[in-house]
């Protein structure tokens, strides 16, 4: 798929990936899906659904390292500041919009533009959470969290 391609894919799905509802409860079944296939699927991840305020699910998966869990951290802070996936933000990059590795612009410390994080946006509310992947290459991370979302059967669409 063509970087054009897949940036018109992952703008059309950040319009379709809109919940009903999302509350702890629902956290949880995400988290436990999105774990469960990696464990099936023998993938080395880490498994993160957070809010801005605090972790509500977090698995570190055989063969997932430190490293996981600190890339977990930084997408999720980057797709909760943005409200975009990080794999959206890394398709417009990859598409001549600013690289927010610019000096003076996002922390590399604190964020990572790199796919996997996603935020949860419910209906007339606006982004509650993020769900973050972290461990595969950037395009399987996102579309691990996208399987978990759309397999929890809360979309509006």
């Amino acid at each position: 798929m063509s970087d054009h391609a897949r940036l018109a894919q992952l703008e059309a799905e950040h319009g379709d990936l809109v919940l009903r509802r999302f509350d702890r409860r629902d956290a949880w079944y995400l988290g436990r899906a999105i774990a469960e296939r990696a464990l099936t699927d023998g993938l080395p991840v880490a498994v993160d659904v957070r809010t801005s305020s605090g972790i509500l699910f977090h698995a570190s998966l055989p063969g997932a390292t430190g490293d996981n869990d600190v890339w977990a951290g930084k997408k999720a802070a980057t797709a909760l500041r943005f409200e975009a996936s990080t794999a959206l933000l890394e398709a417009r990059i990859e598409n001549g919009a600013r690289d927010m590795h610019e000096p003076g612009w996002l922390d590399p410390a604190a964020y990572a533009v790199a796919g996997g994080a996603v935020p949860l946006r419910v209906d007339g509310v606006g982004v509650v959470a993020v769900a973050t992947v972290s461990g595969l290459p950037s395009a399987d991370d996102h579309d691990l969290v996208v399987a978990g979302i759309r397999g929890l059967g809360l979309l509006i669409g």
